[in-house]
């Protein structure tokens, strides 16, 4: 939200000595995040006030076409700014804008003048008459859009002022994150509010005051009768309509210029007379109003009611949609004409030649908003009030102050205003009890009674003190001989209404240290009880396996849990997806079933930006269905996984004079895989073993089996989706299911022999099939306990060969706990091995 200061400042004075950057800092330790403080325009200087006196087209020299809208406009400016230029007269200026006319009072341009864009203006002359300057659109100056004719001033505007001065384009606007808990912050008179609060203790002159903008007071006419009827449908969300009728208004009547500066400098554009109000009064005060051209209005009644099945709308943005029963409606006798809260209907909507219009200022339930307008792909300054709760007593205020501006610039006659509402339906101001005992444990540190009432009261609140910090009624029976207490045990708060946020205790000790300052609350050393517990089996630290990936190479990432449907489509085939209801964007409409896609996704980006060696990894949930064994999916049912998933691609080490550009392979990724699985220990085996997934390179892909049981996969990524994708490099890929990859048992002592170490080589060729996982696998159980590790040393394909068939050489590293082993004990446990080689993996000895 944009805040001028000039604007809060007629709502609350604060202490002169905070300037912009103070007052930001304070309500940033409020709660208030001032993101940014910027002036009210760019940067220009040499911009004058002047005055058209005359007129007269410029002298055509070639043909018409060429220039048929230019004209010399003769141009006074008080004394000492036509002085800045060297005339003492009349300035004469070429000018094509539509609107030049004698007597409009206007910007200028003086020679030398600087304007947004490094835009210097000279002395010219078009088509061989002088133009000792330029006359200044709102967006030549950076005050708006419109380029389709000059500034307008008001015609007493001083003449020769500086156009900056003039209007405080110097002055400070606060860009304010308000939290979405906090709907009654996002209008002058919330942030006034929170700025009172804040203060209090500095000044007494913080109070909040309505001030309306300085214009001519407008004489209550006789009211007229209001031919418009309210109808709230029971149960459907709105609780309370205001509604006044003003006819005979003049909607071609143009918004004054404060009115379109405090708008553009809130960040709103100026539309008409009639829109430009009721987007001011909802800025000042917080209440989303409406306005109906009433002569479009079928039946004179405004219903506000559910959407039924097959309604459809056209809404002011021009498109056309269909509404449900979950949706709220405005209707008139012939159908929907807005949705509530959100955006308002083409059929009705005020246009320049609108005479009586119908004025709405409702409070919706936030349940019955919040989550509509994004289905429909919207986000409105209203819908993001209404879903946060706005002041559910607001509504005739915001109505008065509409109907009071609408007169003072289109004129007409007003209606009685009245009101329509469910009391029922109307929300509960609850009374919390806050216990001073509660407040010191979660601040840490005591806040003195007076100091807690002061802090509450400054922002609207009533505090009572309690009987006692129960919450009990005071006891009748007489009082025990205790010494007297100094301060209450608890307080009864009851928040204002526009407090929908204060629910429960905790709500009222946030309100209490915020306005104390969150940067003033002592530090304390948490304490906390010792339990001493038998070691059980653990999982490794996610910290311990980030820090493992990040120290070969990796980065970690985080990614939307909603992905791309046509990019999950490409990577896992036509699974069904989870779909949001109300997506944020299109390409992100549906959970992701793995973190793949989003960093194909990221590697995407960053190979656009030159990064030709790309390492990323994600530690995240993926979503999926949870289906019997029949494939039904269960009621409810979804299920969560957390997973660890990886990324490679580029070069297998980073470019460097000592290093060749070899690029990665699978064996690279299959490594970095390994690394994370022996933080496990090695209790359990892991393997790989071949396996076919859609979405990778046939025969370059691997389960990853821990114990037996897969608990990831890995591979490169296949050649086709790699051209689909665009990508340089094939990526490399792994995904770990993070619990079952990462359990370890508790670690065990193991004996280590003092006994050495013996050495056997052997050389056999196998089927070129033939995984080493298998020749592995038949080595350890025939050697038993005596092997401690067995070394692959060489891998050779060649004519020496017969084909289809591979030479492996091994290395067999034997060792006994008890007792040195002979030699004959070394070449019998060889023997062993070759011999159960050759019969269950058809191995040959290599001579």
């Amino acid at each position: 939200m944009k805040v001028p200061l000039s604007w809060l400042r007629e709502w609350v004075e604060w202490p002169r000595q905070w300037d912009a950057q103070e007052l930001a800092r304070r309500l940033t330790l409020a709660g208030f995040e001032v993101e940014s403080i910027t002036p009210a325009a760019p940067h220009f200087s040499g911009v004058v006030i002047a005055r058209i006196e005359s007129t007269e087209p410029l002298p055509q020299t070639g043909k018409p076409q060429h220039a048929p809208r230019l004209q010399v406009c003769r141009v006074v400016t008080a004394s000492g700014a036509v002085d800045a230029v060297g005339a003492g007269s009349a300035l004469q200026i070429v000018c094509g804008a539509p609107n030049a006319r004698p007597g409009l009072v206007t910007a200028l341009a003086i020679v030398g003048a600087q304007l947004p864009g490094d835009r210097r203006i000279q002395q010219e002359k078009r088509r061989g008459v002088d133009s000792a300057g330029m006359l200044c659109s709102a967006r030549e100056l950076g005050l708006g859009d419109d380029s389709a004719g000059i500034l307008e001033l008001p015609a007493d505007a001083p003449l020769g002022a500086d156009l900056r001065g003039y209007l405080d384009l110097d002055e400070a606007v606060l860009e304010v994150n308000v939290t979405p808990n906090r709907g009654d912050a996002l209008s002058m008179q919330g942030l006034a509010r929170e700025v009172a609060a804040l203060a209090v203790p500095l000044t007494s002159a913080a109070t909040v005051t309505a001030s309306a903008p300085s214009a001519p007071a407008v004489t209550p006419p006789p009211t007229v009768p209001a031919p418009l009827a309210v109808t709230l449908e029971a149960g459907a969300g709105t609780a309370r309509f205001a509604a006044a009728v003003l006819q005979g208004i003049d909607n071609t009547r143009p918004t004054p210029l404060w009115m379109r500066e405090r708008l553009r400098r809130a960040g709103v554009r100026s539309i008409s007379a009639v829109v430009d109000v009721t987007n001011y009064v909802m800025l000042e005060l917080g209440q989303p109003l409406h306005a109906y051209d009433l002569d479009k209005l079928h039946g004179g009644v405004l219903v506000a009611r559910r959407g039924r099945a097959g309604e459809r709308l056209q809404l002011l943005d021009g498109r056309d949609i269909e509404v449900d029963e979950d949706v709220l409606v405005i209707a008139d006798e012939q159908g929907a004409v807005g949705l509530a809260g959100i955006m308002g209907g083409l059929r009705t909507a005020v246009a320049p030649q609108s005479r009586a219009i119908a004025l709405e200022a409702a409070w919706f339930a936030p349940a019955a908003i919040a989550g509509r307008a994004r289905r429909y792909g919207l986000s409105t300054d209203a819908s993001q009030r209404f879903e946060r709760g706005v002041d559910w007593c607001g509504q005739e205020r915001a109505l008065a102050r509409a109907v009071l501006l609408i007169r003072q610039i289109a004129g007409g006659l007003a209606g009685e205003p009245f009101v329509v509402e469910r009391t029922r339906e109307l929300p509960r101001t609850p009374i919390v009890l806050l216990r001073p005992r509660q407040l010191q444990r979660l601040l840490g540190a005591p806040v003195p009674a007076g100091e807690v009432e002061r802090r509450l009261r400054a922002l609207g609140m009533t505090v009572t003190p309690a009987a006692n910090g129960r919450g009990e009624p005071p006891r009748s029976e007489p009082p025990r001989s205790e010494p007297p207490r100094s301060e209450p045990s608890g307080w009864h708060v009851q928040p204002p209404s526009w407090r929908s946020d204060i629910a429960i205790e905790a709500d009222l000790i946030e309100e209490v240290a915020r306005l104390g300052g969150l940067d003033v609350l002592p530090e304390q050393d948490a304490s906390l009880p010792l339990v001493p517990r038998a070691p059980r089996g653990r999982r490794i630290d996610e910290g311990v396996v980030m820090r493992t990936l990040a120290a070969r190479g990796y980065q970690e990432v985080i990614t939307y849990a909603f992905v791309d449907p046509a990019l999950q489509r490409v990577l896992l085939g036509e699974q069904t997806p989870i779909e949001l209801t109300n997506p944020i964007a299109a390409d992100l409409s549906v959970m992701r079933s793995s973190l793949w896609p989003g960093l194909i996704g990221a590697a995407r980006e960053n190979l656009r930006r030159q990064q030709l060696r790309v390492r990323l990894f994600e530690l995240g949930v993926q979503f999926e269905r949870a289906v019997t064994a029949a494939g039904a999916t269960l009621v409810g049912g979804y299920r969560e996984q957390k997973v660890l998933a990886g990324l490679a691609l580029g070069a297998r080490l980073p470019e460097q004079w000592a290093n060749d550009r070899a690029a990665l392979d699978f064996y690279d990724i299959k490594g970095d895989v390994q690394a994370l699985l022996t933080l496990v220990g090695a209790e359990e085996p892991v393997t790989f073993e071949p396996t076919a997934v859609p979405c990778l390179h046939p025969g370059r892909c691997a389960r990853v089996l821990r114990g037996g049981i897969a608990v990831g996969v890995l591979g490169e990524l296949h050649p086709g989706l790699v051209r689909t994708l665009d990508l340089t490099y094939a990526p490399l890929l792994f995904e770990l299911d993070f619990a079952a990859a990462f359990h370890a048992e508790v670690a065990q002592f193991r004996e280590v022999s003092r006994f050495p170490r013996i050495r056997r080589d052997i050389s056999i060729t196998v089927p070129e099939r033939t995984a080493f996982a298998s020749v592995c696998e038949r080595v350890s159980v025939v050697a038993s306990s005596l092997l401690k590790e067995l070394r692959v040393f060489d891998v050779y394909h060649g004519s020496e060969i017969e084909e289809g068939r591979k030479s492996l050489a091994l290395g067999l590293i034997l060792q006994d706990l008890h007792r040195t082993l002979t030699d004959e004990d070394a070449d019998r446990t060889v023997r062993a091995v070759v011999e159960d080689l050759r019969s269950s993996l058809d191995a040959r000895i290599r001579e």
